[in-house]
């Protein structure tokens, strides 16, 4: 066994299918298998069974991915120590990021700290917000750019806040939302709840849904083609001066808002790499870029 074959552990257990962990690892479905079998020949045991949905991991592939997991993890700590020894700003950053932060703000933000720190690299993981806070728990990664106000116990810092609005190609009345085309998108249920909460204050019916969309940016792109209307975060129309845009208030009149945070545990910061990239967040305006 050597750290590439731990690693192919860790990443088929995660992606519970062959070829997708081939192509995650950037080797051949043949490859891959061979390495998993003589895995399985040097241990003398089923590492995983495959079925018509994937691979399975048996009892004694299940203890070897948590050893996987453990010797990566000490591998990477080691390197994080080492490269810290020298007080230098070196190593790589990994970092879990929302959808919409990933299009809008982060390449910008990256090129910038990168400028700064030439030695710095990444490693970007791009998903729900739900989900990048559960692999902070998980320390599979440093920093979390995080969408809405998830439970979180130990460090953030406020990024930006946006109002929630009913966005439309044409000027409409919010009374009239029931009888009009809707574009509904996926979305976390965060954003979703504030939503479906301020529809369920002010209608006692629910909105026409004319159509279903996967992302945000989808919903957006129909919009403009005047195919319906969509309630969405500020920032996403921002620059569209096209659009007739009409920010949500509770009953109470305070404006519905979405927040974006910086999500880390203070014992990152020890890592100069992180500690850099912190300190150049907490200096810079997101809404500049």
């Amino acid at each position: 066994m050597d750290n590439r074959d731990w690693l192919i552990l860790k990443v088929l257990y995660d992606k519970k299918n062959i070829t997708k962990a081939a192509e995650t690892l950037y080797i051949s479905q043949p490859a891959l298998t061979n390495r998993l079998k003589q895995m399985e020949k040097e241990f003398g045991v089923n590492i995983v069974t495959r079925g018509r949905r994937g691979v399975c991991f048996t009892p004694q592939g299940e203890y070897l991915y948590q050893c996987a997991n453990e010797i990566l993890q000490k591998i990477e700590k080691a390197k994080e120590t080492l490269w810290n020894m020298d007080n230098d700003v070196v190593g790589t950053l990994k970092l879990g990021v929302s959808r919409f932060m990933m299009k809008h703000k982060l390449p910008a933000l990256l090129k910038l700290f990168k400028t700064k720190y030439p030695k710095v690299e990444f490693k970007i993981i791009t998903d729900w917000s739900s989900d990048i806070v559960n692999m902070l728990a998980n320390k599979d990664i440093h920093l979390g750019f995080v969408r809405g106000d998830y439970r979180w116990k130990c460090e953030k810092h406020l990024l930006f806040e946006e109002n929630i609005c009913v966005v439309s190609k044409n000027n409409i009345e919010l009374e009239n939302l029931p009888n009009l085309p809707r574009i509904d998108y996926q979305t976390d249920h965060l954003l979703k709840s504030l939503i479906d909460n301020w529809w369920t204050d002010n209608f006692t019916i629910g909105p026409l849904v004319s159509m279903n969309v996967d992302q945000l940016e989808t919903c957006k792109e129909m919009v403009i083609n005047d195919l319906g209307y969509g309630i969405m975060p500020r920032l996403v129309v921002n620059n569209l001066n096209d659009l007739h845009i009409i920010n949500l208030f509770n009953k109470n009149g305070t404006p519905i808002i979405r927040k974006t945070w910086l999500f880390y545990e203070k014992e990152v910061l020890n890592l100069n790499v992180v500690n850099a990239f912190v300190d150049f967040i907490k200096n810079f305006d997101l809404q500049d870029i």
